[in-house]
């Protein structure tokens, strides 16, 4: 990854924040698989805070891993524990996808369950070749789908895979990803720098004014039932 340029330096913890030409990167790194916890959400929230007024956002992984999915060592305390949780990613998930400008991700490994939802919340996706697991694993784990995470890529998967990923739990690799739809297209070089490069000329290139209104339009009412829907997972689960 190439050094910042001229603008905010990396801070430190989970989620490290930095700005490069004004677009906000967001780095998830936890040091191991990047699982959800009510920590690593509720700095990444606060991340997108910070980038408010930044032209575009990146929100990249580790080195091999940008999402586990929740984090299993809460989900398994009990219903209670296990749906705050969920409702504060579906929460999380739901600002990204209604954030008016543009979203890049940079998808530097594996991304299973949660980690695969957040893919259909930005604009673009840019993935990492290799060995690399992204898909829904929940059926295969004994847990129903949530309602939201079909609503939310319905339209962003294969019809010839969306059946396949979300009701067989199909996992992917990186080159499988881009035909069924987690992913546009694998970076050919570093993938956060493709990722920064992308966001940079999505902005320089778009008014901002227009696309906001014009997102807004095209998925008002997905937004509308995804807003009913980021309660209520655990049950979902039948946990």
């Amino acid at each position: 990854m190439s050094e910042q340029t001229n603008n905010e330096q990396p801070s430190d913890g989970p989620v490290q924040y930095s700005e490069r030409d004004g677009v906000a990167l967001i780095v998830l790194d936890d040091g191991k698989a990047n699982a959800l916890s009510h920590d690593l959400l509720d700095q990444l929230d606060a991340a997108l805070d910070r980038a408010e007024n930044a032209s575009a956002i990146v929100i990249a992984g580790r080195p091999g891993k940008f999402c586990a999915g929740f984090d299993l060592s809460v989900v398994q305390l009990g219903r209670a524990e296990a749906s705050a949780l969920m409702e504060k990613g579906a929460k999380v998930a739901l600002r990204l996808h209604t954030w008016p400008k543009p979203r890049v991700l940079a998808v530097t490994g594996h991304a299973l369950a949660m980690g695969a939802v957040l893919l259909a919340c930005a604009d673009i996706r840019i993935g990492t070749p290799g060995g690399f697991k992204i898909g829904f694993n929940e059926v295969g784990i004994g847990l129903p789908m949530p309602e939201f995470a079909n609503e939310l890529h319905r339209g962003r998967l294969s019809p010839r895979h969306f059946h396949q990923a979300v009701a067989l739990a199909r996992i992917y690799d990186p080159e499988g990803a881009v035909e069924a739809g987690f992913l546009d297209r694998l970076a050919e070089g570093d993938v956060i720098d493709d990722a920064v490069a992308t966001a940079a000329e999505l902005a320089g290139r778009l008014d901002p004014t227009a696309l906001a209104i014009t997102r807004r339009t095209l998925d008002r009412e997905l937004t509308e039932r995804l807003v009913g829907l980021t309660s209520g997972w655990a049950d979902d689960a039948n946990m």
